[in-house]
């Protein structure tokens, strides 16, 4: 396994503790100890507690979409194969980062253009694919739509989550069982309205 450069290893301590703490309560000291560097190296990288922090979501983000970005661009991978690959990437990553939607979401309501460059050349490079494989299989769904309602029905588990254990639908130690299980049935839902 590859060694972490200083800077890694800042970028990780923070993502631990934004995400623990938040971005107010978590204070530059903090992070500098728990990435076992000093405060000047902190600066010297970052410059700020504001620009870390910047850094850390764009991390975040380019993770979510890069778990879907190159199957949804790849001619290569049929409709099906792309609905199955968005659900499954997804899955996954969120089972490993069970806080990253709602990490997102939150900064997504604060800080709007922090993600408009990567998800507009994302959004530029896989729209004209899937409209393309729209079109030939004579499916009337936008390109929008089927994104939306894949990632609609994987994501929000994840960030329901708290509503869905405290009610008592399904328990805690049954979660990774109910999201793996759906798995199969989102895809099934999700051919079934383009069909």
């Amino acid at each position: 396994m590859d060694k972490l450069t200083t800077e890694q290893k800042i970028i990780r301590a923070a993502d631990k503790l934004f995400t623990q703490k938040g971005y107010a309560a978590t204070k530059t000291r903090e992070i500098a100890e728990e990435a076992e560097t000093n405060l000047a190296l902190l600066n010297y990288y970052f410059g700020s507690k504001e620009n870390l922090y910047k850094k850390v979501v764009q991390e975040k983000f380019k993770m979510l979409i890069g778990a879907i970005s190159p199957v949804l661009s790849d001619e290569s991978f049929t409709l099906e194969d792309k609905i199955k690959a968005i659900i499954e990437n997804y899955t996954k990553l969120l089972l490993e980062n069970e806080e990253l939607p709602i990490f997102i979401l939150n900064e997504l309501t604060v800080n709007k253009e922090l993600f408009k460059d990567i998800t507009n050349n994302a959004r530029q490079i896989a729209q004209p694919v899937l409209d393309k494989q729209l079109k030939e299989k004579n499916i009337k769904m936008s390109a929008a739509n089927l994104i939306v309602n894949t990632l609609g029905l994987t994501l929000f588990p994840f960030v329901a989550k708290p509503l869905i254990v405290s009610s008592g639908l399904v328990k805690e130690d049954e979660f990774i069982g109910f999201v793996s299980e759906r798995k199969d049935k989102i895809f099934e839902w999700i051919i079934k309205t383009i069909k």
